[in-house]
């Protein structure tokens, strides 16, 4: 099979705007913050440090009350998110592309030479070196590692020894992006974001169950027809939400292969949301909830627009997004207004927070690891 071919500009893509990119046009001013009246009590309760920079795709892997991290240089670590513990360490041996994917067992990250690491209690347990590269971490799950390539083919692997148990190829598209695709286990199926389509696939097999096109590839030109799916998604029991990147949002039944609906959105970062609402922000700073049950939307809000904002996390009463200058911006999760503004290192917020261990934890690009507790 042939190599997918990769874009400069789609290369770079990480929370940019496509039309920015192809056109060169410069982006607007941040929004200046203003000064707002905490709603809502908040402390740093711990923090820490990767030992590396983080400026790949990275995806915090939660496991109750401890978070699975990773650093450019191949620094895989776990914390004890209740108070900021290193439960172990250890390295995959090359700058990582993608991670980080764990069962609370086994970790798995993908490096740049294209090898699928495993790693487990402080060090390494296999490697299996891929056809592609891939920018989205491994599922690990039922005593396997699935690995979703930049090319959109999925390969499964043995979670003991590395062997491959199948390998299924998609049509190469001539442009990919650099950032975290869609890929997850809902009961007995694996989906994935295929291009512009949420796909159940067999497990077993790698044999395709269902396919559902969230959006349709547009425009002339390979770059203006780019349609991909980002992460992360919402998950609520087997209804899936995702975005497919600059073009809609949308919910799709897992069980039945279904599409619930889909709705046009300007976004290039995923999506999470909560049973009543989903939250996203657009590729411009605004930040939107919509009916998760319909997609109407309930309320936007133009308070960080051009900040680069993370995908969100809704938690509680809240709805949080990182920016650009480190910040972790808190709003109501009824209407958007500000609740609160928390402080990081100042560089920018590397992926979308997480919650663990009763607390709100945050990844910056230098390789800072903060976390948040309600007072």
């Amino acid at each position: 099979m042939k190599a997918p071919r990769f874009s400069l500009c789609a290369a770079a893509l990480a929370a940019a705007l496509l039309a920015a990119c192809s056109s060169g046009s410069p982006r607007p001013e941040p929004a200046k913050l203003q000064a707002i009246d905490p709603v809502i009590d908040v402390s740093q309760a711990w923090a820490a440090k990767l030992g590396s920079t983080v400026n790949f795709p990275l995806q915090p892997q939660v496991l109750g009350n401890r978070v699975v991290l990773a650093a450019d240089d191949g620094t895989v670590a776990e914390f004890d998110a209740a108070n900021g513990q290193r439960l172990w360490s250890a390295n995959a041996g090359d700058a990582l592309t993608a991670g980080v994917g764990s069962d609370g067992h086994t970790s798995a990250v993908v490096t740049r030479s294209n090898q699928v690491v495993a790693l487990a209690e402080g060090r390494v347990l296999w490697k299996h070196k891929l056809g592609t590269q891939s920018y989205t971490a491994p599922l690990v799950a039922g005593g396997r590692v699935f690995v979703l390539g930049a090319d959109r083919s999925l390969t499964a692997l043995d979670g003991r020894t590395g062997a491959r148990l199948w390998h299924a190829d998609r049509q190469a598209e001539p442009l990919v992006l650099r950032q975290s695709g869609v890929l997850l286990a809902v009961g007995n199926t694996l989906v994935a974001g295929l291009s512009g389509r949420l796909a159940g696939v067999d497990p077993d097999t790698g044999a395709s169950r269902w396919e559902v096109p969230l959006a349709a590839a547009r425009g002339v030109n390979d770059v203006e027809k780019l349609v991909d799916l980002v992460g992360p998604v919402s998950r609520q029991g087997s209804v899936i939400c995702a975005r497919a990147f600059q073009a809609a949002v949308g919910c799709v039944d897992a069980a039945s292969g279904k599409l619930l609906w889909n709705k046009p959105a300007k976004g290039d970062a995923g999506v999470r949301g909560n049973e009543q609402s989903l939250f996203g922000a657009e590729s411009d700073g605004q930040l939107v909830a919509w009916k998760a049950a319909t997609g109407e939307r309930i309320w936007s809000t133009k308070e960080l627009l051009w900040r680069r904002l993370t995908a969100p996390l809704a938690l509680g009463r809240s709805v949080i997004v990182g920016d650009e200058e480190g910040w972790l911006h808190m709003l109501s999760r009824e209407d958007g207004s500000p609740v609160n503004r928390l402080k990081t290192d100042g560089s920018p917020i590397a992926a979308a927070p997480v919650a663990a261990g009763g607390a709100l934890v945050a990844v910056t690009r230098s390789g800072g690891v903060f976390a948040f507790r309600p007072d």
